[in-house]
């Protein structure tokens, strides 16, 4: 048996997740195997995660890996990214598949199964770094985080997000159903947008700003993206304008029309306010409300990745 690449990790379990499976079991069992030394930990709330990482990372662990969905992977992130901005020293990232769909997993080409997704933590020299974008100049903060990994959308209020139950009930299809169900009734806003100096104007019920486009399902947002590539993807959707919905469909099926280049850019640094303010979402999780100013952070996360 080869010597494990990491013999200090630590796992967040977050034990709302998407899944019902021996998580414990199979963790102990597979770092057991492999003589890797392992601490846990378990979230009850949002921020736990973040405030767990942190403090495993201070108390030595060369490995941070989360347990759940990608809201997990989200909070994990930001407790690494914290540590690097204020030590100046980095700390790579594992992610274990525990949520509805995993979107983060499929992104990195971790296995969907525990087990072998374990395995992986036990064997894997490979990191890869990739972009984050950096959040600030919020209107109204409600959470303290700084960075997404994914992908941050503004326009649906808390009340309206995708439920635990339709999760449980439909799956990674979920989603779908809920914005089929908000388009008949949201109302537009107003937006103002700054991308990279260019300015502007225009009425949504919903903003998307892409860093990872890789859903649960195997699909993505879009095929132009790419999570390494220093840019970050921005596309609005208006109820009214039934060209930006067709824009959006034909990008997530990679369709090389004229629509689907429309309602579409790509920038380093955006701000976005609307009239009147709306709530912003980074990797699924409510995190305050506009004005908002992203950036783009070039490879600023190591992930531990297949070879």
């Amino acid at each position: 048996m080869a010597d494990a690449p990491y013999n200090n990790i630590h796992i967040v379990i977050n034990p709302a997740s998407g899944k019902d499976e021996p998580i414990i079991n199979t963790i102990n069992d597979v770092f057991y195997q492999n003589g890797v030394d392992w601490t846990v930990s378990i979230t009850k709330k949002y921020g736990d995660a973040t405030s767990q990482a942190y403090g495993a990372i201070a108390d030595g662990a060369g490995l941070v890996v989360g347990y759940g969905g990608d809201g997990t992977q989200h909070e994990i992130a930001n407790a690494v990214l914290r540590w690097s901005a204020e030590t100046g020293k980095t700390v790579p990232m594992g992610v274990l598949p525990g949520g509805t769909g995993n979107g983060f997993c499929r992104e990195m080409n971790i296995p969907n199964k525990l087990r072998p997704a374990v395995e992986l933590l036990c064997s894997a020299n490979t990191l890869r770094r990739i972009d984050v974008a950096r959040l600030s100049d919020l209107g109204v903060a409600h959470v303290n985080d700084g960075f997404f990994i994914q992908r941050l959308y503004v326009g649906i209020e808390p009340e309206e997000q995708t439920s635990r139950e339709m999760k449980d009930k439909y799956g990674v299809f979920a989603y779908a159903v809920s914005i089929n169900e908000r388009s008949k009734t949201t109302k537009e806003s107003k937006y103002h947008v700054s991308l990279d100096g260019e300015e502007f104007n225009f009425e949504a019920f919903k903003l998307y700003v892409v860093n990872s486009g890789m859903m649960g399902t195997g699909f993505t947002i879009t095929d132009k993206y790419a999570i390494d590539d220093g840019l970050l993807d921005v596309f609005l959707m208006n109820s009214e304008a039934s060209d930006t919905i067709t824009a959006a469909v034909d990008r997530f099926l990679h369709l090389n029309t004229d629509a689907a280049k429309r309602y579409y850019r790509q920038g380093k640094e955006l701000t976005v306010n609307t009239e009147p303010d709306q709530p912003i979402w980074a990797d699924g999780e409510y995190i305050g409300r506009t004005p908002v100013t992203v950036n783009v952070m070039p490879g600023a996360l190591s992930i531990v990745v297949p070879e």
